[in-house]
């Protein structure tokens, strides 16, 4: 028998859960943190779109070799709209100044919060002013519109036409285009790095809303590599211009790599943006300076090449023989100007060169110094070229001498270990360069340099040498020669 409408429901007592409070079930919703976007309309309306309708991608890479032997390094990005190329083309022919800016913590972070993006939808502006900064610049003819943000670049010699080229310059050092096929096969996740980085370039560039700009990519130690100009060469070929042509004192760099130290923010990682706007010969501005108008903070240089001018190097040491038969040991790091010495100081006066190098192992070093030293000539000088960072790798060169009853002095060679990756890095980039590598060598790697670090022993005259003669490193070589050298290269 079903129960009457006016029983009255047995009350809830003892063990039963209790009945429910007043209070709401859930809590009152949060509210909500405002989250940059990079979505636009345009990027909404591809979306819905089909795929056979959808345009084509307006956003064309390809990839360069620093030369015809070598494997491509640098991948290029050039955006045109689809809806201005005929106009732009017209527009971008006048153009005579360079607006360049580095891509990471410059115009882009993530927007995760970690260092490294978690995939390409992994990234939101640096500031919100960004991409109106970066149109304005492009548009805009008028100073006054512009000369608010270039707060730091004198105004004097703005012309009329104000435009710029937008550029965007970026070491990815993370990628690799063409990995060596001798070598094991990269884990999935590395080579799903180009093309994610692609995806992320190609969403930033169409954001920016700019109808014209370039990206370039380093991806390899080479040319290419701020602060080395690589990038900056191939820019010129694409925009059909030589270097005299460019407006370089109203052009500029914006770069977080400025060589700050931790007093007043974060302390810079490299200082390559300054070093390549230096290189370049144009202004040069960090984010906080060009989009929040914020002072200028203090920087320095590992080295800095302000204390290495041409002609104002020091003295050339003199040197002369002593005896008819002897053995001049070197000691000191790679590229601390060891070989060039022996060129033009030793090798003048009828010194040889048992230089390691060449030969390979210092066994075969001892081999070549002990048939010369043994040999019927009357007189004999030997320069032992290498690194001979300690005593025990010296004591071997010593034993040699004693036993051939001739005297032993050690050039010391101290050129600081940042002036030597330097000495290297014009070296190995500049092979096509007699004055700079004769011997066509090929870049260092760091290893070479941290390993000399840890071993060295300053050399002394108790392991037997007959004299130690310190050497400051001094550059040697033609004023043509050192408008290669005196540029930043690491």
């Amino acid at each position: 028998m079903s129960p009457s409408k006016n029983m009255k429901a047995p009350s809830i007592t003892g063990s039963k859960r209790p009945a429910p409070d007043s209070r709401p079930v859930s809590p009152p919703p949060l509210k909500r943190k405002t989250v940059q976007t990079t979505i636009t309309k345009t990027t909404v309306a591809n979306f819905f779109t089909p795929t056979s309708q959808k345009p084509k991608d307006p956003t064309i890479w390809t990839e360069r070799s620093p030369d015809k032997d070598t494997p491509a390094t640098l991948l290029v990005a050039k955006y045109v709209s689809p809806d201005n190329k005929s106009e732009e083309k017209n527009k971008a022919s006048k153009r005579r100044k360079i607006a360049a800016f580095d891509l990471d913590s410059t115009l882009i972070t993530s927007a995760s919060g970690k260092k490294h993006p978690e995939d390409p939808s992994d990234w939101k502006w640096w500031h919100h002013s960004v991409p109106r900064r970066l149109r304005i610049l492009y548009e805009e003819e008028s100073v006054s519109r512009i000369s608010p943000f270039l707060s730091h670049i004198s105004k004097s010699n703005y012309s009329s036409s104000f435009r710029f080229h937008i550029i965007i310059f970026t070491n990815q050092g993370g990628l690799t285009l063409h990995p060596d096929r001798k070598s094991k096969a990269p884990p999935k996740k590395h080579t799903e790095r180009v093309p994610n980085f692609k995806q992320k370039c190609n969403a930033v560039i169409s954001s920016l809303n700019i109808p014209r700009i370039t990206l370039y990519a380093a991806t390899g130690k080479d040319i290419f590599r701020k602060p080395r100009t690589g990038m900056w060469d191939e820019m010129l070929k694409d925009l059909d211009l030589s270097f005299d042509e460019i407006e370089l004192q109203n052009s500029f760099f914006v770069g977080d790599a400025a060589g700050r130290g931790p007093l007043g923010g974060t302390k810079d990682f490299s200082c390559s943006d300054r070093n390549m706007a230096a290189n370049i010969g144009i202004n040069f501005l960090t984010p906080e300076e060009y989009f929040l108008e914020e002072k200028p903070r203090e920087f320095g240089r590992d080295f800095d090449l302000e204390n290495w001018h041409f002609g104002k190097l020091g003295d050339d040491h003199e040197w002369e023989k002593k005896e008819e038969k002897e053995m001049v040991l070197f000691v000191g790091p790679p590229g601390a100007g060891k070989s060039t010495f022996f060129w033009k100081v030793l090798e003048p006066l009828g010194y040889m060169r048992i230089n390691q190098d060449t030969l390979k192992t210092r066994a075969k070093c001892l081999k070549a110094a002990e048939d010369l030293l043994k040999g019927e000539e009357k007189t004999c000088h030997l320069a032992i070229d290498a690194t001979n960072p300690d005593a025990d790798t010296r004591a071997e060169w010593v034993q040699l001498a004693k036993k051939h009853k001739v005297p032993i002095r050690c050039i010391w060679f101290k050129t600081p270990l940042e002036l030597c990756a330097h000495n290297d890095a014009v070296r190995g980039l500049n092979k096509n360069h007699a004055g700079h590598n004769p011997e066509m060598r090929d870049l260092l790697p760091s290893l070479a340099f941290n390993s000399f670090k840890s071993r060295f022993k300053v050399p002394t005259e108790e392991e037997g040498l007959e004299k130690v003669i310190p050497v400051e490193f001094k550059f040697r070589g033609t004023e043509e020669e050192y408008k290669i050298w005196g540029r930043y290269w690491v």
